[in-house]
């Protein structure tokens, strides 16, 4: 945990309120909009840290809408903890890709294995790349820099993993 307290998934909760109350179900939906082509989260941990942030006080509950749906909006303390967020040594990054970790053990696959293997990872990767680029093009033409900055290691990630399966042995 870092020294504010919060983790980042937090405090990318606390970053997407600056835009203004969301509910949980809005916050994932511009958690996959705004940062999905770098950053997962998944709808439980959404779930999960706005009751906490509320505890905490740095997020405040609005009036329930419909279907009981219930917005939160970010409070001063919530805005104060971003910024110190914002201000901390990121630390290191953590690497967790499954088609890696398969091909770490790619001498246990069968050549079929690891042929649909690389065909749904390249697939995949192709997909992410020009959607990416997309969101680059949009980011930049409203003028957001930062986002596009940040979509732009999307992409370079995308090209690296395509020319690293492209390198990757062949199974046999």
């Amino acid at each position: 945990m870092a020294e504010t307290g919060v983790n980042p998934t937090a405090a990318a909760l606390l970053g997407l309120l600056h835009e203004g109350p969301m509910t949980g179900g809005q916050l994932m939906a511009a958690a996959e909009r705004r940062l999905a082509p770098y950053w997962s989260m998944t709808r439980s941990q959404v779930y999960r840290e706005l009751p906490v942030l509320a505890e905490k006080g740095m997020v405040r509950l609005g009036k329930p809408g419909p279907r009981m749906s219930q917005p939160y909006a970010i409070t001063a303390a919530g805005k104060r903890t971003f910024s110190r967020w914002l201000a901390e040594n990121p630390g290191k990054d953590t690497i967790r890709n499954p088609v890696a970790l398969r091909i770490a053990f790619g001498s246990l696959h069968s050549a079929t294995q690891l042929k649909t293997l690389y065909t749904t990872a390249n697939e995949y990767h192709t997909e992410a790349l020009a959607a990416a680029r997309e969101q680059v093009k949009n980011a930049k033409k409203e003028g957001d820099n930062y986002d596009a900055s940040a979509l732009e290691f999307a992409v370079a990630y995308h090209r690296a993993a395509l020319s690293w399966l492209k390198a990757a042995p062949a199974g046999g």
